[in-house]
């Protein structure tokens, strides 16, 4: 669906209900196309790893990240 940037002004309900019925809105001003409206997508997120890289990869000090962190950390308390 098209629509212009006073349509999005007057009548973004219209379009909101057009978006969450799963249709992509493209919003043009001045004749160009400048925006998207597109159904919001919840992302799913994955947990972070604690693994080393570059030269830490494999340094034998550093095979338990956490603990190895929480040794260096011990001297600031």
């Amino acid at each position: 669906m098209n629509a212009t940037a006073k349509n999005l002004r007057f009548n973004s309900k219209e379009l909101l209900d057009a978006v969450k019925r799963g249709e992509e809105v493209v919003i043009s001003f001045r004749g160009k196309p400048c925006a998207k409206l597109v159904p919001y997508q919840e992302t799913a997120k994955t947990p972070e790893k604690n693994d080393l890289f570059g030269m830490w990869q494999d340094n034998d000090a550093t095979s338990n990240v956490e603990e190895y962190v929480r040794n260096l950390r011990k001297g600031r308390e």
